[in-house]
């Protein structure tokens, strides 16, 4: 029927299945205190994640934003193998210090993939360049294109404060109000910014004069904008969904082993009233976040990619959604963890502030709750 919402499957296929069982194990080992692997490299190289969304013909895998997401959640279930190592929880922490500039490369493919074909989108796809979108992490739903960058012929002159995985870029992309440029971190001073969240550092960008390659006019640049904003809100979504879900199975198996007054901690009926509250919340969260990337998978990349008003719908609706839940689970860990939840020898600290920094990248819950109201025509409390 005309004007009907899309069809898509909240099941994960096969390939996605397999997909997540080498994330996953490339996760574990990289977790391991004696490995010394590079993880972004084997994300990114190896099992060729950096390509997923993109078309074969753009030098891309050919898969499909689905499989982005399937690899979103499962770098938020692992997000204490990114720790930094010789910080605190050692002992769950990476052995290698390199970055996973997932969500920073996702943001710039997102713009990349919403203009006119570069050279610069297959080296990201293929790994062997990073690029990261140089988008403020606390930028809300339907914000402009930033003015704080000037352009003075080839060169750029700003600052652009709070942005995730600079730091593991080669090629920082601009978005200015004159067109979409590209500079080489080399040109940028990055300044390094105390972070809640210590696995997804954050970086200040300075540009003094900094020389400037165009890959978008000015009429185009707020389609990539738009589009990055819409593509990193979904895939956010569906790493908070992760982090959600390894709150609930470690509690869950942490109750069913800790035992107090000779019973298991997960037979009393206040932990399991909480628990099962939990599970239907991480349940939905989990349609939520699945329904938004399929609705961006099946967006036409001949439009703009968040001019479909039902992906625009899903995407403020899983943030809206997944972010409180995963700050809910991150807490319910910690306490239903007990005494070892509150150490820092215990990983799940780290979930808690990835949780709850997550809350308010790229929008808060009441931001996007606030979109929501204007697409669904809501009136005004």
């Amino acid at each position: 029927m005309e004007g009907s919402a899309p069809v898509t499957t909240l099941l994960y296929s096969e390939v996605e299945e397999d997909l997540r069982a080498a994330v996953r194990q490339a996760v574990t080992r990289a977790a391991d205190p004696s490995s010394s692997s590079d993880l972004w490299r084997t994300l990114s190289v190896e099992i060729g994640c950096a390509g997923l969304a993109v078309p074969e013909d753009r030098g891309g895998a050919g898969a499909s934003w689905r499989e982005v997401a399937v690899v979103a959640e499962e770098l938020g279930r692992g997000v204490a193998a990114l720790a930094p190592a010789g910080s605190s929880s050692s002992s769950t922490a990476s052995s290698s210090t390199a970055p996973v500039p997932f969500l920073g490369t996702t943001l710039a493919t997102a713009a990349l993939l919403a203009i006119e074909p570069t050279d610069v989108l297959a080296k990201v796809a293929s790994g062997g360049l990073v690029a990261v979108l140089a988008v403020p992490l606390a930028t809300p739903p339907g914000a402009p294109v930033p003015g704080s960058v000037a352009r003075d012929g080839e060169r750029l002159t700003g600052r652009v404060s709070g942005v995730a995985d600079a730091g593991a870029a080669d090629v920082l992309l601009l978005p200015t109000s004159d067109g979409l440029y590209a500079v080489e971190a080399a040109h940028a001073e990055l300044l390094p910014v105390t972070a809640l969240d210590q696995t997804r550092p954050l970086f200040d960008i300075v540009l003094d004069g900094s020389p400037a390659t165009p890959l978008a006019a000015a009429d185009t640049v707020a389609v990539a904008w738009r589009a990055a904003l819409t593509a990193g809100a979904v895939i956010l979504a569906s790493e908070q969904l992760g982090v959600a879900t390894w709150c609930l199975e470690s509690t869950v198996d942490y109750v069913k082993h800790r035992y107090q007054f000779a019973r298991p901690v997960g037979s009393f009926q206040a932990v399991k009233h909480r628990l099962a509250e939990l599970w239907v919340e991480v349940t939905q969260a989990r349609a939520v976040a699945r329904y938004a990337a399929g609705c961006l998978a099946d967006a036409d990349p001949g439009n703009e990619l968040a001019a479909g008003h039902e992906l625009a719908v899903a995407a403020s609706l899983a943030q809206a959604h997944c972010g409180p839940v995963a700050v809910r689970a991150a807490e319910e860990a910690v306490q239903l963890h007990g005494g070892i939840g509150f150490t820092w020898e215990h990983p799940t600290h780290w979930y808690l502030k990835r949780a709850k920094s997550s809350s308010i990248a790229l929008g808060t819950t009441t931001q996007h709750r606030a979109a929501l109201a204007v697409l669904v025509d809501l009136p005004p409390a």
